[in-house]
């Protein structure tokens, strides 16, 4: 991540400004797709993502870090996005839905708003969300692009940051994160199905066990969610169950290990199963690779074999800057 230092007149001659800086990251990514329909139809597409990071903070004379983040992302597909806004009735939002045309475009996402000293910090606007951040939801990053997520057990059924739209800005999103030593937790809470969910975590001997809850107005939304992740010989492996309500319960099993000096794979295998809202049930699995190239860029692959039958394929480069 490239960093300026902005050091105005302006800003200079603002009382109480001990520090101030903006870091610019991101990465780009780039390579083809292919999707084969269970039921009959298949295609191979070029896939890409370019995404630019803005983190801006001011430290206070009492040693309070103010700040935000937003995101400049577009993705190949963003020429023309159609979902349906979701049950807040806020267009934009974590809970709206692929579907009917909406409000198009790409551009600059919801911010998120903190205040953090030392190992606590409150954050508004466009939050991560608890159940997104808890340890495990994200054991592995398939391919290039992801292939879908099915290894991501809450199956973005809370809050989460938006990179595309407001997230819960639009729904008074708010929440507390809190570190000390090897403990964490993670309360966050929106006006999206009136959710509040809140995760801890505590980390032992290279191993960290997390238990997540979140209550909601929606049946669609998870109840609660639980992992366990560390180093078990060559391999770092994860296990996460998550109850989805109405969405069933999902299990995965995800792992990763180096296959030489520049070269790691990932592998996964989750089940779905009692899902009621007409989401699919059945097992997933998956591997890829990704090979360091250095500098920042890697070339990536993978294949997965989805909840519903279909299997999806990606093989690019990604470029971190």
């Amino acid at each position: 991540m490239k960093k300026v230092l902005f050091a105005t007149t302006a800003l200079v001659a603002t009382a109480g400004v001990a520090a101030a800086d903006v870091t610019f990251g991101g990465y780009g990514r780039f390579g083809v797709m292919y999707n084969d329909i269970d039921g009959g139809g298949d295609s191979t597409d070029v896939t890409s993502r370019f995404r630019l990071q803005i983190d801006a903070t001011a430290e206070s004379d009492m040693g309070v870090t103010f700040g935000a983040r937003a995101r400049i992302q577009q993705n190949n597909t963003d020429d023309s996005p159609t979902y349906s806004v979701g049950p807040d009735g806020i267009a934009g939002t974590a809970d709206d839905v692929n579907g009917a045309t909406g409000p198009g475009g790409t551009g600059i996402n919801g911010v998120r708003f903190f205040a953090r000293s030392g190992g606590l910090e409150v954050g508004v606007g466009n939050i991560y969300g608890a159940l997104e951040f808890m340890p495990g939801m994200y054991p592995i990053d398939l391919g290039l692009t992801g292939l879908g997520y099915d290894y991501t057990a809450f199956n973005d059924r809370g809050d989460q940051y938006s990179s595309g739209g407001n997230g819960a800005a639009g729904s008074n999103g708010v929440e507390v994160l809190y570190s000390f030593g090897d403990f964490s937790m993670h309360v966050s809470a929106s006006d999206i199905n009136d959710r509040v969910a809140a995760y801890g975590a505590y980390t032992w001997s290279g191993w960290t066990i997390a238990l997540g809850a979140q209550d909601s107005d929606a049946a669609t939304d998870t109840d609660w969610a639980a992992s366990v992740g560390g180093a078990l010989g060559f391999a770092d492996v994860t296990l996460t169950y998550a109850d989805n309500g109405t969405g069933g319960d999902r299990a995965v099993l995800a792992g990763r290990f180096d296959v030489g000096a520049a070269t790691d794979v990932e592998v996964f295998v989750a089940d779905n199963s009692d899902a009621t809202d007409g989401s699919a049930n059945g097992t997933a699995y998956g591997v890829d690779f990704n090979h360091d190239l250095g500098g920042g860029t890697s070339l990536r692959g993978g294949v997965v074999s989805r909840y519903n039958d279909d299997v999806r394929a990606d093989l690019g480069v990604r470029f971190n800057f």
